[in-house]
């Protein structure tokens, strides 16, 4: 799933340490999102995405994954 959570962290001239005590995770959490080795759980991406003031699918794009779904 593609993110614009570190371009969106990065805009608010925020720290991976620092976005990840806002949302009470951990800093290697915060890494995997926006590497996309991890999918965040539905809370923690609207967590991000509120504190973000974005919906949650400006933050978050599953179209890639949708279009290969389909294709099953």
């Amino acid at each position: 799933m593609l993110n614009h959570v570190r371009a969106l962290r990065k805009k608010h001239g925020m720290t991976q340490a620092a976005l990840a005590e806002a949302m009470g995770v951990s800093r290697n959490t915060i890494n995997s999102i926006e590497v996309g080795r991890y999918v965040p759980s539905l809370p923690l991406a609207l967590c991000l995405a509120r504190f973000f003031g974005k919906p949650v699918e400006e933050v978050f794009d599953d179209q890639h994954e949708q279009s290969s779904s389909h294709n099953l």
